[in-house]
């Protein structure tokens, strides 16, 4: 479930974004992420539930334990900025080869 939380904030933060990373390894639960940090187990289940708000994770139960995993959907408006400025620069970049190549030729 999806908040207002804005993806961008969620990603700000290098320990989010660690987070994501393990993710995308596989499924993990909650104590196994929060065993990979210097932090107490509250505050990676806040760092979760940001994530978990912003739509870039899942969270499934499976008996006692929670399990995170990564939800592609979530990722498609980051995917989308992205995709744009790399079509900027795509354009910006062929429009100098453009140039250049023109110059070269009336040399």
């Amino acid at each position: 479930m999806r908040t207002n939380t804005d993806p961008f904030q969620a990603l700000a933060d290098p320990g989010r974004r660690a987070i994501l990373m393990m993710l995308s390894q596989n499924r993990q639960s909650i104590n196994t992420i929060a065993g990979n940090f210097d932090i107490s187990r509250p505050a990676v289940s806040k760092h979760i539930k940001v994530l978990y708000e912003a739509g870039l994770v899942q969270i499934k139960d499976s008996g006692r334990e929670r399990y995170c995993e990564l939800n592609p959907d979530g990722f498609n408006e980051v995917k989308k900025w992205l995709d744009y400025f790399d079509q900027f620069w795509r354009t910006k970049l062929q429009n100098l080869e453009d140039l250049l190549n023109q110059q070269h030729k009336t040399k």
